[in-house]
């Protein structure tokens, strides 16, 4: 019966995503407004409230973030956006180190360096979110540090996928905003960030489920 809700939870997540993904493709705000907000619930049905209360929390704050961002371009909606998913990011974090998840050098350097490279070209073409962006960044280069453990070191393939996706995802955003002008790149780019998201959430979510 528990692993039927899973599979349920998953498929609903994952028709959410998809219809969300057609609205990006074709520039149908009416499409994400119905679809995108159901992704994160859908996945929140297979938890346990008992249980999993830090997890269901982060996700709260992933659906009010989804429903911010169904217009990426608004600035205000954006910095709001990654504060709600700032608190997702923590949620993560916590329960990976709960979990026994330490960072090495190499997993940190990398993932560090990277949002300190990305922080300076927002201060240098977007400063008045780049404050703002660039907290949310250090937030999951810390998820995605901790969820970087390879099998081999006793780490869940899961974790590993599913953080590099949702560090994609969002370095796509910056990409996005700041490099694509043009109105079918943009919207081709929104898709890819959508999906890499759907993906990464439901990687993330189903591990960190499996993991407590």
């Amino acid at each position: 019966m528990k692993n039927t809700r899973i599979r349920r939870a998953r498929a609903a997540a994952l028709v959410a995503g998809a219809v969300t993904v057609v609205g990006a493709c074709t520039g149908s705000s009416a499409l994400q407004r119905l679809a995108k907000p159901l992704i994160v619930p859908a996945l929140a049905t297979g938890l346990d409230p008992a249980r999993d209360r830090v997890l269901l929390t982060g996700l709260a704050a992933a659906t009010v973030g989804d429903v911010l961002l169904i217009d990426p371009d608004d600035d205000s909606a954006l910095e709001w956006g990654a504060r709600a998913f700032a608190v997702m990011q923590c949620s993560y974090a916590y329960l990976l180190l709960c979990r026994g998840a330490r960072p090495t050098p190499i997993d940190a350097i990398a993932r560090y360096g990277g949002w300190a490279a990305v922080t300076v070209l927002l201060f240098e073409r977007q400063p008045a979110v780049a404050a703002t962006l660039s907290g949310y960044g250090a937030a999951l280069a810390t998820t995605s540090t901790l969820s970087a453990a390879s099998p081999s070191r006793g780490g869940d393939r899961r974790l590993v996928i599913g953080g590099a996706l949702f560090t994609a995802s969002d370095a796509l955003i910056v990409f996005r905003r700041l490099f694509l002008t043009r109105e079918r790149h943009r919207r081709i780019a929104e898709a890819f960030v959508l999906s890499s998201y759907v993906a990464a959430q439901v990687l993330l979510v189903e591990a960190a489920r499996s993991g407590q």
